[in-house]
């Protein structure tokens, strides 16, 4: 019985760590596409469902919207480059979801983090169904941001139903 509770442990694991492999490497895939202007396969790589939560308060798009906020920018050829420098990934014990986050680094916006949700699909690929980025704020500066953004947080706030 020791013997048989050891293999499927070990088996578990595997698959965990199988799982955890095509995960990151869809995430990688995910930024390489936005780095190249690959639109079909960055959209292609989320679900049909998913949800881009962008840096700014305002920034909540369904895929549809999203879409379409994006399709300029890569049809320029020049989309967004986000380079993860750290990443964590957590699997359901079931295997069919998973969350992560990440540290990325950005010329544009410096560092930043991103997170997100993937879902295993019906032909056991790994797709982004939430994805949130958000700018990182050093502790010693965050005093001087709220101060900066103060006024743009009132007036977005007013516009909130």
């Amino acid at each position: 019985m020791k013997l048989l509770f050891t293999f499927l442990f070990g088996c578990l694991s595997f698959t965990s760590v199988a799982q955890k492999k095509a995960i990151e490497q869809t995430i990688k895939q995910w930024h390489k596409a936005a780095e190249t202007a690959d639109f079909k396969t960055y959209f292609n790589l989320m679900t049909e469902d998913a949800v881009f939560v962008g840096s700014d308060a305002s920034e909540v798009w369904n895929y549809k919207e999203f879409k379409a906020f994006a399709k300029p920018y890569f049809d320029a050829g020049k989309a967004w480059t986000f380079t993860p420098v750290h990443q964590n990934v957590y699997l359901s014990p079931n295997q069919q979801m998973a969350w992560f986050d990440e540290t990325l680094d950005s010329k544009h916006m410096g560092v930043c983090r991103g997170s997100g949700v993937l879902t295993m699909q019906k032909d056991e690929t790994w797709k982004i169904a939430h994805y949130v980025l958000s700018i990182a704020i050093p502790n010693p500066d965050v005093d001087k941001v709220v101060k900066l953004k103060e006024e743009l947080d009132k007036a977005y706030l007013k516009t909130i139903d």
